[in-house]
């Protein structure tokens, strides 16, 4: 049944509709009228609730990560246990990265990407790190967290996807370890 109202119950069918397409589709392949469609309702209401395309996408695809196995390791073993922690990264986790990767052409996307490096990986990085070089230490870790994810979820590189877990959590947990706490 098509709906045609403005309220909030089609609201929310658009945005339900919407974060099922662009976590299994990307952003560029999730049209507004394959939102409207999965969500029954016409096109036409989507703009008017959400403005545009993009718009839509920034409400609904939020990256988050539980920080708080970052926060009870010691720093010694803070490696391990953010390679392990990236390992364990759910679908939704999964889907909301390659859709935020695939749609970062888009200005506004793009600034929800940065935003989302920053507050996800970088920042709890930083809060465990100390010294002079404590935000370089943490964005270099970053940068190699999301050589991961792109590897096994952007790239597929099957070489990885068939390496044993323990193994992967042993050696980038050990590059991880480097970055942060670095021996002088």
């Amino acid at each position: 049944m098509l709906q045609t109202g403005s309220g909030s119950s089609t609201r929310d069918a658009i945005r339900t509709a919407a974060t099922r397409l662009f976590r299994n589709h990307g952003f560029a392949r999730t049209t507004v009228r394959r939102i409207a469609a999965e969500a029954g309702t016409d096109p036409a209401l989507v703009i008017r609730h959400f403005k545009s395309k993009e718009l839509l996408f920034l409400e609904t695809m939020h990256l988050t990560i539980d920080d708080a196995p970052l926060l009870d390791v010691p720093l010694e073993q803070l490696g391990e246990r953010l390679a392990t922690l990236l390992l364990d990264l759910d679908g939704a986790a999964r889907g909301i990265f390659l859709a935020l990767v695939h749609g970062s052409n888009e200005p506004q996307i793009l600034g929800r990407l940065r935003e989302t490096h920053e507050r996800v990986f970088v920042g709890p990085l930083r809060d465990r790190l100390s010294g002079p070089d404590a935000d370089l230490r943490a964005r270099l870790a970053a940068a190699l967290a999301g050589g991961l994810l792109y590897a096994l979820w952007v790239a597929r590189d099957e070489s990885l996807l068939q390496t044993e877990r323990k193994e992967l959590i042993t050696r980038y947990g050990a590059l991880f370890q480097e970055i942060l706490t670095p021996r002088d």
